[in-house]
């Protein structure tokens, strides 16, 4: 027999005569007669992102036209007066300014008088007050948040309600109060007379405590510094003044600050406390840690966010301090309460001499800002480096 073939008929190819060319698009998406589809919608998509673009700067224009009106621009003024001569009786912007260049940075920064030796004086007293106002408070804060935080205390919204009562309460009002209880005869000086301590009088005492605490240890000479402490300086200060510490009234003053800004602060942490998964605290139990593991191994991790913010926050604002130096001090006693923005206004509107002013305002906002990044630097989570397999 002969073999079967079996005879399918083969398909006629299509003429492409009478048809458009098709090609397929993505797995999804339709054929497009004329060529492949996202290349024809890409027109279509950048003029609807120009669009959402557009809408997006039309309902954020008011918030950039006031802060533009309002920081910007005032902004760029200033320093276009720190670099005048100006008494702020005249157009910053007319021939009667005596532009100066930066003679104004010059004076504060290098040039040896009384600009530069105030200038720095207020610098030792702030960085003194940042020393020890930022950690007290970031403390105290952590500290009442965590008693507040505890599920069986009673009473939590009453002991929460105290605590941050301080911090809403006017800066003038506490500020005023303050001053009455230590004066010398107040109620501080009062109740230490009750356990045989002689209150200083606080306000007008210039002395530094760490030259007090030296002195009483026979270490220093408080009256008469000699060697080393005595025969450098920088900015025209001596050692023995940039080391001496914060004045008897400049520690009243951090006193008012910390109990004042503890309050906001222990807010910023219970809001951050109350979102820690219960889930890494009943693990953390279960493997038997003590409450001081669980809060250094759970807790403070957990709280790095909040901590950096709560310090830059902290950090800013003890630079800026001027409000409790207006009413409780203005500077006195011996410019031992001093502070750059004081300072700055104090240039400004009493001296009349505007220019100087803005330049310390801008040294102090440069200052600001390299201890911000330095402080973010510091407190940056460190991705873990791999190891090597040997």
């Amino acid at each position: 027999m002969s073999a079967r073939t079996s005879h399918h008929p083969r398909p006629e190819p299509r003429s492409r005569a009478g048809q458009g060319s098709r090609t397929a698009g993505p797995p999804g998406e339709p054929d497009t007669p004329g060529g492949p589809g996202p290349k024809s919608t890409a027109p279509a998509r950048r003029v609807g992102r120009r669009a959402e673009g557009a809408w997006g700067w039309l309902f954020v224009s008011p918030a950039v036209l006031v802060l533009g009106l309002f920081l910007v621009l005032p902004t760029l003024m200033a320093l276009w007066v720190s670099l005048l001569h100006w008494d702020g009786q005249s157009n910053p912007f007319s021939a009667q300014a005596d532009f100066v260049g930066l003679d104004n940075y010059r004076a504060l920064l290098t040039e040896d008088g009384l600009d530069r030796t105030l200038f720095a004086t207020s610098l030792r007293n702030n960085v003194y007050y940042v020393l020890l106002t930022v950690p007290l408070q970031t403390l105290l804060a952590l500290g009442l948040a965590l008693i507040v935080n505890q599920r069986l205390l009673r009473a939590r919204g009453a002991l929460r309600t105290a605590f941050f009562f301080p911090s809403v309460t006017s800066s003038i009002a506490v500020s005023t109060i303050f001053l009455f209880l230590f004066q010398g005869s107040g109620a501080v000086n009062t109740a230490l007379s009750w356990i045989g301590v002689k209150g200083p009088n606080w306000f007008n005492d210039p002395r530094g405590v760490l030259s007090l605490l030296l002195g009483g240890l026979g270490v220093v000479d408080t009256g008469h510094p000699s060697g080393v402490l005595a025969d450098h300086s920088f900015m025209g200060l001596s050692w023995f003044e940039w080391l001496s510490g914060p004045s008897v009234a400049m520690c009243t003053i951090i006193l008012l600050a910390v109990w004042t800004t503890s309050g906001t602060f222990m807010l910023i942490f219970l809001a951050a406390l109350q979102d820690v998964p219960r889930e890494l605290e009943e693990a953390a139990a279960i493997e038997g840690v003590n409450r001081f593991q669980m809060l250094r191994y759970v807790t403070l991790p957990a709280l790095r966010p909040v901590l950096f913010l709560v310090l830059t926050l902290g950090l800013i604002a003890t630079w800026q301090v001027f409000d409790q130096v207006y009413v409780m001090s203005q500077g006195a006693p011996g410019n031992t309460t001093l502070t750059p923005a004081f300072l700055s206004y104090s240039t400004a509107f009493d001296d009349a001499d505007f220019g100087q002013g803005a330049a310390i305002a801008f040294v102090l906002l440069v200052l600001i800002l390299t201890m911000t990044a330095l402080q973010r630097f510091l407190l940056r989570e460190r991705a873990a480096r791999p190891r090597r397999n040997r």
